[in-house]
């Protein structure tokens, strides 16, 4: 028998004993959701704190593991820390990636793009060199690396401070951006691509998003199968961060994504988005990456990307309201802006 859990949250600050917060948040509960999952058959109950005594042995011991989870404090990452919902802003040095290829494969206004999005806001930038849209094709590491490390450069020449994400599944291209100070490596294949991808992050010690995916971008959105996308994603995670712990990489050091838009039916992306709350329980910070995702236009008259910043806020902020620490968003001022208002509510 397999147990989750997933917190119920409240903004408000609590007193009572029978509340407990989630780690370096301001977000509270004092009920759980427990979904049980044995072979097929997934139940679920919701239960207050304070009854917690009523569970079995296994499963009280299972549950009060996650509780552990939920609430530890999120380490600083990067220099990143989680005090306050972050911003990750996307730079595509792409000429095809699917909302802005095209648009800043240029050196120059790479980086008067990245520039932009710090003054709008952004914590992050997340440079990548390789489209992962749904049906792209594969390029070589040779050419992924002659696009994104000149652009990493020149934002490191101009924006010293600035925390730098590298968008990259390759170990090539990884050891490239390693060399010229990456902060931090978003590898959207869940380390499935390359079995040197974790070898190489443990040598160097550098902090990573793991995301989930279980196929290749070109082949992802056919034959989507899962038993229940959402545990299914969970149980990814748990085996993949036991595998970093084997290899002595810290969960501390990783930040989980669940890859919207990844292999996963409109159906499947916003159950993920709306029980988002359960990757707490493996004590890693989240990071949602929904915006102008294409679920989006599906539910809106297949509105283009550049017609889905309502709906990649309407994430954003419900997101915000369950404790997810970290966002991918092309939008960064109009995220900002979603962010300082939600924090005054």
């Amino acid at each position: 028998m397999n147990y989750y859990v997933r917190p119920i949250f409240s903004k408000k600050n609590k007193t009572s004993n029978d509340y407990k917060k989630l780690g370096s948040s301001n977000l509270f509960f004092d009920t759980i959701e427990i979904i049980t999952r044995k072979k097929d058959k997934i139940d679920n109950k919701f239960l207050k704190l304070e009854d917690l005594s009523s569970l079995k042995k296994e499963e009280l011991k299972s549950v009060l593991d996650q509780i552990k989870n939920i609430t530890a404090p999120r380490k600083k990452i990067a220099s990143i820390d989680f005090n306050r919902p972050k911003i990750m802003g996307i730079l595509n040095v792409t000429p095809d990636s699917f909302s802005d290829g095209g648009k800043f494969n240029n050196l120059d206004k790479s980086t008067a793009h990245a520039s932009q999005m710090i003054k709008d806001g952004a914590d992050i930038i997340d440079i990548g060199g390789e489209s992962t849209r749904p049906g792209a094709t594969t390029i070589v590491s040779k050419v992924e690396i002659a696009r994104v490390i000149p652009a990493i450069k020149k934002l490191k020449s101009k924006n010293k401070k600035t925390i730098i994400s590298l968008d990259t599944r390759k170990p090539d291209v990884m050891r490239a951006g390693i060399k010229n100070n990456i902060d931090l490596i978003n590898d959207v294949s869940g380390l499935r691509y390359s079995s040197k991808s974790i070898d190489l992050i443990k040598k160097n010690k550098i902090p990573f998003v793991l995301m989930h995916s279980i196929k290749n971008p070109k082949t992802m959105q056919s034959n989507i199968n899962y038993e229940n996308v959402l545990l299914d994603v969970y149980d990814f995670f748990k085996k993949k961060i036991a595998i970093c712990e084997r290899k002595k990489i810290n969960r501390q050091s990783i930040i989980l994504d669940p890859g919207i838009g990844f292999g996963k039916t409109v159906k499947q992306n916003l159950s993920l988005i709306s029980n988002i709350a359960l990757l707490h329980s493996l004590g890693c910070p989240v990071l949602l990456g929904s915006s102008r995702k294409t679920f989006i236009g599906k539910l809106d008259k297949n509105a283009l990307e550049e017609k889905r910043l309502g709906g990649s806020l309407s994430t954003v902020i419900y997101a915000l309201s369950q404790g997810v620490q970290v966002f991918r968003v092309h939008d960064v001022f109009e995220t900002s802006q979603a962010i300082k208002v939600f924090n005054k509510l």
